[in-house]
């Protein structure tokens, strides 16, 4: 019990019954995205040896740690995977997506935006997590994607600033051209 969380019983003014706090609250794992712009193209990662998704292409991305604000969680994950020493200014917050991959969790992913040149020179900093990093235009992207990047990537190019990307438990986790999308915009078209 927290110093502001009544206990059971009745509260000290009114004699109001009290109910205690629900013993489990909805929780969801947070995770950042960096599309690193350079003019109509973007960087992607081929991930492996993560037991996630590993041949398939991805943004450079990661989880929030404990303590840690998006903003933060993505320039950490922008220096430990490729390199880049951005700051604050160098992002720009571009769509919020709601996950939930087949059999997973839900998740929220948080996508930035950094143009080419700030902070450095990208470089493979992970490869035990990464085979390799190439240049990939929008309007051409790889099939061989994680389904969740593709579809946050494709939110933000069209302008979408919040989705929600629920995939049917027997979807895999890469995307696919010939499987209709589960992303829906939530908000004006």
């Amino acid at each position: 019990m927290t110093p502001n969380e009544p206990a059971a019983g009745t509260d000290r003014v009114g004699a109001r019954p009290v109910t205690p706090a629900a013993p489990h609250r909805h929780a969801e794992i947070v995770d950042v995205h960096l599309i690193l712009r350079r003019g109509e193209e973007v960087l992607l990662a081929r991930r492996a040896n993560t037991g996630y998704g590993d041949g398939l292409w991805n943004l450079p991305s990661g989880h929030v740690e404990d303590d840690e604000d998006v903003r933060a969680a993505m320039i950490r994950e922008a220096r430990e995977e490729i390199g880049l020493d951005l700051t604050p200014a160098d992002l720009r917050a571009e769509a919020v997506v709601q996950h939930r991959g087949p059999g997973e969790a839900p998740r929220m992913g948080w996508f930035f935006t950094a143009e080419y040149g700030a902070g450095g020179e990208p470089f493979n900093a992970e490869p035990h997590k990464c085979a390799e990093l190439a240049w990939h235009t929008l309007t051409a992207l790889p099939h061989d994607m994680v389904a969740y990047c593709r579809e946050g990537l494709t939110a933000w190019h069209r302008g979408d600033r919040f989705t929600l990307h629920w995939q049917p438990d027997d979807t895999p986790i890469a995307y696919d051209p010939e499987q209709r999308t589960a992303a829906i915009p939530l908000g004006p078209q």
